[in-house]
């Protein structure tokens, strides 16, 4: 679907719900409160409600706070159409797509190569950087205004979904709107630590304990990190450390793919698998043969089962994806 057929969708709506995946991160914050900020200066009404809270370090964001938690409402929210951010799939919401239950229209914005289209509206752009890219395109498409607090809002958006402009999916495109982004007062040094150097020293130890885990497979082209339940007897840690362990695997040298596999906590043989690669293998190829999902270089899935089982099979796969 076309960017204008969007546009006209947005315009014919008055009253959104706005959501995007469970476990939210900068670029599925700066999408919903960039998409918020455009929906209000379109004179409309507009609600946040996701199904997990504000991840740690990201409340340097204006308007956070509007962002609410669904185990937090009580009462029927009101709404004429139902838009999901940086989503594959409806139910990666959580349970949020349950306030739908009067099937009001959906409005799917996203920029995962295995979206399934799912929406009554569809604007799906594997080739944007981030939906936060995309949330800027439809600024400058309805020819409205940003702000310092939006254009913040997208810019972290982007900065943390191409890892700080060094991912593959950095194009001409996303420089050039970030460049536009940064007119608006964003600090960039500010945005950068809050983002990947707010560590808190005791989340450091665990990660202390969690590197010199790290084992490498078929003939080192593979660094994989296990996270058990076990580890977090004693505390839950304020950030995720998925991320930078998957960043530090990437930094090895011959490195081609980078595999985590951490325990849900709460639930019982449950096991979320996060994958990374650097070209050679089409992660997402991985992830889809076991029902999951995302970009060619970032995805993931969620597996029932013994951990040490699924670490095989995945392994397995991804050794037959690299020959």
């Amino acid at each position: 679907m076309s960017l204008n057929k969007i546009c006209k969708a947005i315009k014919k709506y008055n009253n959104f719900l706005i959501s995007a995946h469970t476990s939210p991160e900068g670029d599925a914050l700066g999408a919903e409160l960039g998409f918020y900020s455009l929906i209000k200066k379109l004179g409309k009404r507009a609600t946040i409600i996701n199904e997990d809270k504000l991840p740690y370090g990201y409340d340097f964001l204006p308007g956070n706070e509007l962002i609410q938690l669904l185990s937090q409402r009580s009462k029927k929210i009101d709404f004429d159409c139902f838009v999901v951010l940086d989503c594959a799939d409806l139910k990666r919401t959580g349970d949020v797509y349950g306030l739908n239950k009067d099937k009001k229209p959906i409005l799917n914005i996203d920029h995962h190569i295995s979206n399934r289209n799912f929406g009554d509206f569809n604007w799906v752009d594997p080739c944007a950087s981030s939906c936060s890219e995309m949330i800027y395109k439809l600024y400058k498409k309805l020819n409205l205004p940003l702000d310092k607090n939006s254009a913040l809002a997208l810019y972290t958006g982007i900065m943390t979904d191409t890892g700080s402009f060094h991912y593959s999916n950095t194009s001409s495109d996303t420089f050039k709107a970030a460049a536009q982004l940064l007119k608006y007062g964003v600090k960039v040094s500010a945005v950068y630590r809050a983002a990947y150097e707010n560590v808190p020293p005791v989340d450091a130890k665990l990660l202390f304990k969690l590197l010199p885990k790290m084992k490498l497979f078929c003939q080192n082209q593979v660094a994989v990190f296990w996270i058990k339940k076990e580890l977090f007897k004693n505390k839950k840690p304020s950030i995720d450390l998925a991320d930078l362990l998957l960043s530090f695997g990437r930094s090895i040298k011959g490195v081609e793919v980078v595999v985590l596999f951490k325990e849900n906590l709460g639930t019982k043989n449950e096991v979320r698998v996060n994958l990374r690669g650097q070209g050679k293998v089409d992660v997402n190829q991985i992830a889809a043969s076991f029902g999951g999902g995302g970009h060619k270089s970032a995805a993931g899935c969620t597996l029932t089962g013994e951990l040490n089982k699924i670490s095989k099979q995945v392994i397995a796969k991804i050794q037959q994806a690299l020959g």
